[in-house]
């Protein structure tokens, strides 16, 4: 499913009011692509190029729209990228099925180099917490701040198990009002708005009516709990732990006004 540009300002500027930002003007991001050997790559570039530069990187089932309230609001301020990682939104799926942490760790390498940025800020949400961490591991000398939103040490099996009903549940499902239905029981907490529009950027119809994911299902996401970030926190230098008000998994869909916040308080304080 996609939107014109028209529809897709008229959504981002409904759901920014909604989720309690005011913004001036609603700048839309550019679609760009790229290629990590024979792999295609897309992502959105929310301009600015001469600020500081922030890498996002979704989670699993999710696409680089999930960010764009928090891009929207920090793009003044920095130069805010979004990767479809391999298997996810409008990136092509790993025909051999290679999902690993190694795969993602040199696909980021060869999204930051095609960038040509030397040092940035990288955010990962779950999935792309995980895989931001790898990063940093591998290249911590090119990282000016690591953020790791929902991830953690250790995998929690029935976080998981709740995803993946989840996601067999809305590809048995033919009309997106069934499928918002649906994710409003798996996460109460989402405005039925905001996850309309998220869902216009992560679904595609089949001929037969049908709706599946724009995400290659071989590759899952388990949930982390609380502990496992506070633990994390304590081994990275200068390490700290934030818990955000009023949001669960997806904390930029379920709370973005805060998550920002946050994010502002974490990048501007003196280590």
């Amino acid at each position: 499913m996609s939107l014109s540009p028209e529809e897709y300002r008229e959504h981002l500027a409904t759901t920014a009011v909604r989720a309690g930002f005011s913004f001036g003007e609603v700048v839309l991001p550019q679609s760009h692509e790229f290629h990590v050997g024979r792999m295609r790559f897309h992502y959105l570039d929310w301009g600015n190029k001469h600020l500081p530069t922030i890498v996002f990187l979704h989670g699993g089932a999710l696409t680089a729209h999930t960010w764009d309230l928090v891009c929207l609001a920090l793009r003044d301020d920095y130069h805010c990228v979004a990767l479809d990682q391999r298997g996810h939104g409008d990136t092509d799926w790993a025909q051999d099925g290679d999902y690993s942490i190694g795969a993602a760790l040199a696909d980021t390498k060869g999204f930051v180099d095609h960038l040509g940025l030397d040092r940035f800020i990288l955010v990962g949400m779950s999935l792309g917490a995980i895989n931001s961490l790898a990063f940093a591991v591998a290249h911590p000398e090119r990282l000016n701040h690591l953020v790791i939103i929902d991830a953690g040490p250790e995998m929690r099996r029935p976080g998981s198990s709740r995803i993946r009903d989840f996601v067999t549940q809305v590809q048995e499902t033919v009309t997106v009002e069934a499928i918002i239905e649906k994710a409003l029981q798996f996460n109460p907490r989402r405005d039925p708005k905001i996850l309309r529009r998220s869902l216009m950027h992560n679904l595609r119809q089949q001929p037969d009516g049908t709706w599946k994911w724009k995400y290659d299902t071989r590759r899952f996401k388990a949930l982390f709990h609380e502990e496992d970030g506070i633990r994390l926190a304590r081994r990275l230098p200068n390490g700290k732990f934030v818990t955000v008000p009023r949001a669960g998994h997806t904390v930029q869909g379920d709370n973005p006004k805060d998550l920002v916040a946050e994010l502002r308080r974490f990048l501007t304080r003196d280590n």
